[in-house]
């Protein structure tokens, strides 16, 4: 099921803040009843002993946001979470009005035959970039549904690959979407167990704070996020870490922004502990990562109330935040597998003093 999950959720524009396509999908697919709250959130609960847990995924993508149209209709727009502007020339995009239709669109790219010595290696910045429709006036782009503050992504794409390997479009995190998904089919058949809240979190892209609302509504003991993990198995990456595609899932032991935001996450030993055990136990792959740069909604929801004792798990994913980013199923498997298990061993009144 992991697999057809992630194609259905990746082919769903959901720019932070608009997200409630992939929330209409996701909801469809739950084995329980959902509610959203009024940021968005998606949640699903399943009774059961304290402590409570918080798992967690963000269903949301970064882009853009129309900001003018120009006379010509061409599209100005401004950034909208952490696009990488190398990247972006001569990509196709997809613009999604208030009624659900997507209209395709167009980076452009400077011809060629017109480009100098001095421009051949620049990278424009997003204040430059525009964005052609093909409508020609704008009249025409009015007329289509297109406005101050329309979402702009990605257009939707799913490439497959060898060896069990997917690439396209918000593998980041529609990917971890599928995981709890996967999750969600075995804690409706589970007997015991801990009250698990399973959250589909908006605006992690945005501001990384969706989730928190979700935190301080449901107050959780325990709060574990699901997200990407960098793979640094190619030759750009490999002086960052050991997480391979195919390796299996990842644990963060240390994250830290440091890009103007001072906010991590040093995860608690008891749930490093949880999961290290249980992959030795069920012979599932475990890989270790420590990085800075990086900050996930966890950052914060792990503040909530007196604390909340928190750890990030993920799954490796090469070319992060490109329109093409990719992840291996079996690692996406493995995971879920992982986060199961582990649920099943955390006991009644689970000691979760950090010292």
């Amino acid at each position: 099921m992991i697999p057809d999950d992630l194609i259905a959720l990746m082919q769903i524009p959901g720019l932070s803040g608009h997200e409630g396509r992939v929330a209409k999908e996701i909801r469809a697919r739950l084995p329980v009843s959902s509610r959203i709250d009024r940021l968005g959130n998606l949640i699903a609960t399943f009774p059961g002993a304290d402590p409570s847990l918080m798992l967690f995924t963000h269903m949301d993508q970064l882009g853009f946001v129309v900001r003018k149209i120009e006379d010509n209709g061409l599209i100005r727009v401004h950034r909208l979470g952490g696009v990488p502007e190398r990247a972006l020339a001569s990509q196709e995009v997809v613009l999604s009005t208030r009624d659900g239709t997507d209209i395709p669109g167009v980076i452009a790219n400077k011809s060629h035959h017109a480009t100098g010595p001095d421009e051949k290696y620049k990278v424009l910045s997003t204040p430059e970039i525009f964005i052609d429709t093909g409508h020609g006036t704008k009249a025409a782009v009015e007329a289509a549904g297109i406005g101050m503050g329309t979402p702009v992504c990605y257009a939707p794409n799913v490439v497959q690959l060898a060896g069990g390997r997917i690439g396209g479009t918000s593998v980041d995190d529609r990917a971890g979407c599928a995981v709890l998904l996967d999750v969600a089919r075995a804690l409706a058949n589970r007997d015991g167990g801990p009250t698990v809240h399973l959250v589909f979190s908006t605006q992690e892209e945005f501001n990384l704070r969706g989730a928190l609302v979700a935190a301080q509504a449901l107050k959780p003991d325990i709060a574990i996020q699901i997200d990407l993990m960098m793979a640094t198995d190619t030759p750009d990456m490999d002086h960052l870490g050991d997480m391979v595609l195919g390796g299996g899932p990842g644990l963060s032991h240390y994250s830290f922004h440091g890009r103007g935001t001072l906010n991590g996450v040093i995860p608690h030993p008891a749930l490093v502990a949880l999961f290290e055990d249980t992959a030795q136990t069920e012979d599932i792959p475990l890989q270790a990562s420590a990085q800075v740069g990086v900050l996930t909604d966890l950052s914060y929801v792990q503040l909530v109330g007196e604390g909340v004792a928190a750890v990030d798990l993920g799954f490796p994913m090469r070319y992060s935040h490109s329109s093409l980013e990719v992840c291996q199923i079996s690692d996406l498997k493995a995971l879920s597998r992982l986060l199961v298990a582990a649920l099943a061993r955390i006991p009644p009144g689970m000691a979760l003093e950090r010292f």
